[in-house]
C-alpha cells in the first residue's frame, strides 16, 4: 500500500472519511479524529518496512523534544535571544534529513540512516517552527497540535507544505453544516481532478517519456524534455490535488501547490506557479533571510548583486534538497542562475520596462520561458548526465 497509489489506500481513506464527514456535518472538531486517522494510515502504509517506521518514530520523538526544548529556552531568553543557540537547534532539526541525503549517495550508512518516506516534508514543518520560535511568533506548542500538524497523512509523503500557525487555526475550526458541506464538495472535486491528472493524463504522457527515452538527436531531446516536463506536472499536480482534497474533507484547507505553471512569462513567474508551497517556503526562510543578513552586514555593493547571489544559493539548496546527485545540483544551479539573470534584466533593461506590458513581448517571453523550463526538466531527469 502506498499514499495515493494503490486501491487499498483509497478504500481505507474512504472508510476514514465517513466518521470525518459525520463529525464535520455535526459541527464537531475533527482534530483528535484526524490525528488518530493519520497515525493509523501512516502506520499501515509503513508497516511492511519496519525499519522505516522505527526511523519515523525516532524522528518524531527527536523533533518534538527539540521544539519543546528550544521553545522553553527561547521564552526564557526574552528579548535577549541567542542566535548561536537558535542555529544549533535549527541544525539539529534538519540533521536527520542531512544524514538521509548523505546515506542516499554514500555506502557508509548501509541501513539508509533516517531514510523514510516523507522525511523531507516533515523536516520543512519542524524547521519552520524552530525559525518562528526564534522570531518570537510561536509562543506555545501543544503535543496534539504538533502531532496533528506533523503527521497529517494526506500531505505526509509529498506535501503540499503547510505552515504551523495557519494549520493549527484550521485544525481548531468548528465548521457549520453548510461550511463543511462546501468543504466536502470542494474536497471531492479536487480528488476527482487529481485522479484524472495522475492516473489518466500522466499515464498517457508517460508513453511519450518512454518513447523518447535515451534520446540521441536534438529533436529527441526536445521531445523527451517536453514529455517529461508535462508528465511531471500531471503526476505531481494530480498527487497534490488529491492530497489537498483529502485534507479538505478532514477539515484542513491545505494551500494550493500549482497555478497554471506553463503559462508563466518569466522564471520568477514560473516559481510563483510551480510547487508553490515549496518555492514560497524557500523564499521566506532562505532567500529573504539571506537578503536581510546581506543588507544588514553590507555584504554586497548593491541589493541587486545580493539578490542575484541569493537566488543562486536559494535554488542550489533546493536542488540539494531533492538529492545530492549531480542532476539535482545542476537543476538547482540552473534555475538559480536564470532567476538571477531575470532579476538583473528586469531591473536594468530599458527595453524590458518599455515593452513588458505589450502582447507581443509577453508572447515571446512565454515561449522562451517555456523552453527554459523544459530544459530544466531535462537536467532534472538525468538524461543529460
Amino acid at each position: 500500500m502506498s499514499f495515493f497509489g494503490s486501491i487499498q489506500f483509497f478504500l481505507l481513506m474512504i472508510l476514514l472519511f465517513i466518521p470525518a464527514a459525520v463529525l464535520g456535518l455535526r459541527g464537531k472538531s475533527l482534530r483528535g479524529y484526524r490525528t488518530a486517522a493519520s497515525v493509523l494510515m501512516i502506520g499501515l502504509v509503513m508497516w511492511p518496512n519496519k525499519v522505516q517506521l522505527l526511523f519515523l518514530i525516532a524522528f518524531y520523538v527527536l523533533e518534538f523534544v527539540l521544539v519543546k526544548a528550544y521553545l522553553k529556552l527561547r521564552l526564557a531568553q526574552g528579548d535577549n535571544r541567542s542566535a548561536a543557540v537558535y542555529r544549533i537547534f535549527l541544525f539539529l532539526s534538519i540533521l536527520p534529513l542531512i544524514l538521509c541525503k548523505i546515506s542516499e549517495v554514500s555506502g557508509e550508512f548501509s541501513l539508509g540512516l533516517f531514510q523514510f518516506l516523507g522525511i523531507s516534508y516533515l523536516t520543512f514543518r519542524v524547521a519552520q517552527m524552530i525559525i518562528e520560535i526564534y522570531d518570537g511568533i510561536i509562543k506555545e506548542v501543544r503535543w496534539l497540535d504538533f502531532t496533528d500538524f506533523l503527521l497529517l497523512f494526506t500531505t505526509f509523503s509529498s506535501g503540499p507544505i503547510d505552515r504551523s500557525r495557519r494549520y493549527i487555526k484550521d485544525g481548531e475550526a468548528h465548521y457549520t453544516r453548510e461550511q463543511y458541506l462546501d468543504l466536502l464538495g470542494d474536497g471531492l472535486l479536487k480528488i476527482l481532478i487529481g485522479v484524472i491528472y495522475k492516473f489518466i493524463l500522466a499515464t498517457l504522457v508517460h508513453k511519450g517519456v518512454v518513447f523518447f527515452q535515451d534520446p540521441q538527436s536534438f529533436l529527441e531531446y526536445a521531445g523527451y524534455s517536453y514529455c517529461y516536463g508535462i508528465y511531471m506536472f500531471f503526476d505531481f499536480a494530480g498527487y497534490s490535488a488529491m492530497a489537498i482534497g483529502a485534507s479538505y474533507i478532514l477539515g484542513i484547507k491545505v494551500p494550493e501547490n500549482f497555478n497554471k505553471p506553463f503559462i508563466s512569462i518569466d522564471m520568477k513567474d514560473f516559481w510563483n506557479r510551480w510547487h508553490m508551497t515549496l518555492s514560497f517556503w524557500f523564499r521566506d526562510f532562505i532567500f529573504s533571510r539571506f537578503m536581510m543578513l546581506a543588507i544588514k552586514g553590507k555584504w554586497f555593493a548593491s541589493r541587486l548583486t545580493g539578490a542575484s547571489v541569493g537566488f543562486i544559493i536559494n535554488m542550489f539548496v533546493m536542488g540539494a534538497w531533492h538529492g545530492l546527485a549531480i542532476n539535482y545540483i545542476l537543476y538547482g544551479l540552473y534555475h538559480g542562475v536564470l532567476l538571477a539573470l531575470t532579476e538583473i534584466y528586469q531591473k536594468k533593461s530599458g527595453f524590458y520596462k518599455k515593452n513588458k506590458k505589450k502582447t507581443w513581448y509577453k508572447t515571446v517571453s512565454w515561449f522562451i520561458t517555456l523552453n527554459m523550463v523544459m530544459f530544466g526538466f531535462l537536467l532534472f531527469s538525468g538524461e543529460l548526465i
